[in-house]
């Protein structure tokens, strides 16, 4: 039977490779290669998965240098000469072996004010929004994100700014912006203007080629910029 050569993180930041040896087999993704491991070879090995359906994003790694989701990943697809090097997401802490700390990522979003804020009431009507505005249509472009980390493992800046807030977060960020019924719109302006905000981008684009939901970072961070850059132009308030 044709085997794959699979080299795997183990440990924590001072962990190292483990070389590994899988059967070979047709469709096989990068989830199983990691389950088949796990299951079969070496119990201890850490790492996470949700259900398999492609939507979670939990099982998301760094795949032979490149962050994706391993359940979506086939081997035929980033086997190069039947190898692979496996590893937890960049730019993040890591747990053990496959897992990466997410807890930094998510305190970003929180940082960038990524919660809806409310400006009505259980007692009031419904909102309504014009499916065909602008804003609306921009909150659409973007608001599909799961939050998986794999742009935020892709990001040049943030691997030499730490205290960046990401794409991720940015990304939430501009969807609110763009959301008629949220109420705190100058204030998250204000929260992503800084040093570690989106002026901190550089546009390289690695976030939106890596995401997997086909969404445009990028996109909404230039968005952020002009946003930030008219608020600071109408003397609105200035950049935190």
């Amino acid at each position: 039977m044709e085997t794959l050569k699979v080299e795997v993180w183990r440990g924590g930041a001072d962990g190292k490779y483990q070389s590994f040896e899988v059967p070979r087999r047709a469709s096989q993704t990068v989830l199983d290669v990691v389950t088949h491991i796990q299951r079969f070879v070496d119990p201890t090995l850490a790492y996470r998965f949700a259900r398999r359906v492609g939507m979670c994003g939990s099982c998301a790694m760094t795949v032979n240098g490149k962050p994706r989701w391993t359940c979506r990943t086939h081997v035929d697809e980033v086997a190069a000469n039947g190898r692979l090097e496996l590893a937890p997401l960049a730019n993040l802490p890591i747990v053990r072996d496959l897992v990466a700390d997410m807890r930094e990522f998510f305190d970003k979003w929180a940082r960038a004010r990524g919660q809806f804020t409310p400006t009505a009431t259980r007692k009031d009507d419904f909102a309504k929004v014009d499916p065909r505005s602008n804003a609306r249509r921009e909150a659409d472009a973007a608001i599909e994100c799961i939050g998986c980390g794999v742009c935020y493992a892709a990001c040049d800046v943030v691997k030499w700014n730490p205290g960046y807030l990401g794409p991720a977060a940015l990304n939430r960020a501009w969807t609110l912006q763009m959301d008629a019924r949220d109420g705190a719109h100058a204030e998250r302006l204000a929260s992503v203007a800084g040093d570690a905000g989106c002026h901190s981008c550089h546009t390289m684009m690695s976030c939106t080629e890596r995401c997997p939901k086909q969404l445009s970072p990028t996109r909404s961070i230039a968005g952020l910029k002009r946003a930030s850059l008219l608020r600071l132009l109408a003397g609105d308030g200035d950049e935190a």
